[in-house]
C-alpha cells in the first residue's frame, strides 16, 4: 500500500513539474498566440542604424543629436488605443503617418516589443505589417493583437512593468527606427 502511494505521489510530482515547466517556457496551453509571421530578417537586427535614420522617443519629443533646432522625422508612429482581450492579451490600434513632403513607397513596418527600458531585455512580441504606399501627410491605421505567454508577461513584471517598443519603418528609399518606452504594469 505504501509503495502505491509513493509511486502515485512521484507521478503527481512529475506531472506538476511538467506543467510548471510548460508555464514558464510558454509552451502547450500556455503558449502565446504568435503574430502569425515568420520574420527571418528583422531590420532592427540586420541593418546598422546611423544617427541620421534612428529617432528615439520616450515622450513624443524628437530632435537631432547636435542640440540644434528640432527636425521632423520622416514618419510618426502613435499608439491610439489599447483594449484588453484577455489576461495577457491586448488589441493595440496604432497609426503610421508620413510626415514627408513626398510619397513613400513599398512601406513595411516591423515592430518588436522588449521587456524593460531597453532593447537588452527579452523580446516578448514581434510582428510586421505591409503598408504599401503613403502619400505626403498620409496615415495608415491598423489594429494588431498582442498576445503574450505567461512567461513573457512575467518578464515584463520583472522589469518593473516597463516595455520598449522598437518600430522600424522600411521604405523603398530609407529605413527609420523609432523607439518608445512605456510602463504597462
Amino acid at each position: 500500500m505504501n509503495g502505491k502511494l509513493l509511486t502515485m505521489g512521484g507521478v503527481i510530482a512529475l506531472l506538476l513539474a511538467g506543467v510548471g515547466g510548460a508555464f514558464v517556457a510558454g509552451i502547450g496551453p500556455f503558449q502565446a498566440e504568435s503574430s502569425g509571421e515568420d520574420i527571418s530578417e528583422f531590420p532592427t537586427e540586420t541593418a546598422e542604424a546611423t544617427e541620421s535614420d534612428t529617432i528615439t522617443t520616450d515622450t513624443g519629443d524628437t530632435g537631432d543629436s547636435d542640440g540644434g533646432a528640432a527636425s521632423t522625422p520622416p514618419f510618426a508612429f502613435t499608439v491610439d488605443s489599447i483594449e484588453e482581450c484577455g489576461q495577457t492579451c491586448r488589441d493595440v490600434t496604432s497609426t503610421l503617418t508620413n510626415q514627408q513632403n513626398s510619397t513613400a513607397d513599398d512601406i513595411t513596418v516591423y515592430t518588436r516589443i522588449y521587456a524593460g527600458n531597453s532593447t537588452d531585455g527579452d523580446v516578448v512580441w514581434e510582428g510586421s505589417e505591409d503598408v504599401g504606399t503613403l502619400e505626403a501627410d498620409g496615415s495608415y491605421t491598423t489594429t494588431r493583437r498582442v498576445d503574450l505567454s505567461f512567461g513573457d508577461a512575467y518578464a515584463i513584471e520583472q522589469a518593473d512593468g516597463w516595455i520598449t517598443i522598437r518600430t522600424t519603418v522600411e521604405t523603398a528609399d530609407q529605413t527609420v527606427t523609432l523607439s518608445d518606452q512605456r510602463k504597462v504594469a
